[in-house]
């Protein structure tokens, strides 16, 4: 059952237990790409008034992987949380991308990043690979520990993440090196079989459910609720269509299709008629599903952070879930949130 977080911040998040692990997360997490340059640069300033700003906000959940920004996500946000005491947030990377150093020069603006190409990335889902890549993440954060590991991507990997990848997971997890593992990718089919073939704590899934594509739960949330493992959801405003609805937006880091753009359009006409952001209920949604533990965030300023945390807490009517059902915008069989259900 939720419980409000700690650490006197205003306004309060309730807290969720990640599965069976004990960690706790709060129900809305800081989501670590977008700090790292996620498509445009962020300055170091910015990216740090941006986490300053998840704390005043009372988030006390953050995630972050080797993968964004070739490991920038991990310096900055080891750099904001270190004067923090340990025993006051919980804190995710990601394993299965060894980053190598290059020489060659350039950007990483082919993988979505505007930073300079100072590493390459790697795929290793072998056991050496995960230690060895949790160990660079570790000497990055600055930190002697995280609390959640997950595997990353392992969508072509498929094999070798369940016969050499999870079980390096769970023995550094019966080490005490980690406290909660799990996996985090977009495909919900694999998300599914961690679920049921392994004992993962969590699973992260991204742009898989949301106001735009219910996918997850077709399986993996009914799945996830039988097993007691928890799902934290990633990528609720779908690249960003979700948040601000325009013929030039992103879904699923690509121009959205003119017919989804459309579609959110009509969705934030219906929110809009009842005095509620579209991005407000784009941030609430998810908790209609009880395996939901968290949504996270990616925010490249303080602005964004202050601003999801508003709508994050914003009295969500009835009439929005009805509006949205009423106009074929959200199927009948969805389950949608009570007004206090974060």
């Amino acid at each position: 059952m939720p419980t409000s977080s700690g650490g006197g911040a205003r306004p309060a998040l309730p807290t969720r237990t990640l599965g069976r692990s004990g960690v706790p997360v709060t129900s809305l997490g800081f989501g670590g790409a977008a700090v790292a340059g996620l498509f445009e640069d962020v300055g170091e300033e910015a990216a740090a008034a941006a986490v300053e700003a998840a704390w005043e906000a009372g988030i006390r959940y953050f995630d972050t992987a080797p993968h964004y920004g070739l490991g920038l996500s991990e310096r900055r946000l080891g750099a904001a949380l270190r004067t923090r005491p340990r025993d006051g947030f919980t804190l995710s990377t990601k394993v299965g991308r060894v980053l190598e150093p290059y020489e060659g020069g350039g950007d990483d603006r082919a993988d979505g990043f505007a930073v300079p190409a100072t590493h390459r990335r790697r795929w290793d889902f072998s056991a050496d690979g995960v230690r060895r890549s949790l160990e660079d993440s570790l000497t990055r954060l600055g930190l002697d520990h995280v609390d959640v590991v997950l595997l990353h991507d392992p969508d072509d990997h498929e094999e070798q993440a369940f016969k050499e990848a999870y079980p390096a997971l769970e023995e550094l997890r019966a080490q005490g090196v980690v406290r909660a593992i799990g996996v985090g990718m977009n495909r919900t089919r694999m998300l599914t079989r961690f679920v049921t073939d392994t004992d993962v704590d969590a699973v992260l899934c991204a742009g898989r459910y949301t106001l735009l594509d219910q996918e997850a739960l077709e399986a993996l949330l009914p799945a996830a609720a039988s097993a007691g493992t928890s799902v934290i959801i990633g990528g609720v405003f779908n690249s960003g269509l979700l948040a601000a609805p325009a013929p030039d937006a992103t879904y699923d880091y690509a121009t959205a299709p003119d017919a989804l753009v459309r579609r959110a359009l009509r969705m934030r006409g219906v929110t809009e008629a009842e005095g509620v952001p579209l991005r407000a209920a784009a941030l609430r949604f998810p908790f209609g599903h009880p395996a939901v533990a968290s949504v996270l965030v990616g925010a490249r300023s303080a602005g964004e952070v202050r601003d999801a945390a508003e709508q994050f807490h914003r009295s969500l009517p009835e009439a929005v879930w009805e509006g949205l059902r009423a106009q074929g915008l959200l199927p009948a069989g969805v389950p949608v949130p009570a007004r206090s259900a974060t």
